[in-house]
């Protein structure tokens, strides 16, 4: 698949067959994660990887309702950030960095036929903080979000176009 029709097929998707997903594939899928730029190449993101069931369950209700795909995903990423490697700290450019690597895993997974969703944890500071104690993760990782993965019950490939010529100022505003 080519790049821009790979950009412009890509959806959200919730429903997924039982097709689990191949382990060179993930690898791949997170391997597209970690290439993306980063601020200063600190490269402070983090990625806690399940396929199982119960962890996906605990995961989806920790995050909220919205996150209820993951119960029925073939697997989830959680994308996290350690503050303590990022440029500026806290509220930095860890942020930016775990965006673009969540961006890269869901084009990489819509060029293999896998559907995703993008599931936003921070700064939902509830969500962060029942995350954080699922996982017991240190208290310098802060889940940023939550991927799930899967192939899509429905296949949908058409390409879409959302340009809108009036969100493009040329030259002033």
């Amino acid at each position: 698949m080519d790049t821009i029709q790979n950009i412009y097929s890509r959806r959200s998707v919730r429903k997924y067959t039982e097709k689990q997903i191949d382990d060179e594939i993930l690898k791949q899928i997170l391997t597209a994660g970690m290439s993306g730029p980063s601020a200063v190449n600190k490269r402070p993101f983090e990625f806690l990887v399940s396929n199982k069931k119960d962890i996906l369950e605990k995961m989806a209700e920790a995050n909220g309702p919205y996150a209820a795909p993951l119960k029925k995903a073939a697997l989830g990423v959680m994308v996290m950030g350690d503050i303590s490697k990022d440029y500026i700290g806290e509220h930095g450019y860890w942020i930016i960095d775990c965006s673009i690597a969540c961006q890269n895993m869901i084009l990489a997974a819509n060029s293999f036929g896998i559907g995703s969703v993008w599931l936003g944890s921070y700064p939902e500071i509830d969500r962060v903080k029942k995350l954080k104690e699922l996982f017991s993760l240190p208290e310098h990782i802060v889940p940023h979000s939550i991927i799930s993965f899967g192939y899509p019950e429905k296949k949908d490939s058409q390409i879409r176009n959302l340009y809108e010529e009036a969100k493009v100022h040329l030259d002033h505003w």
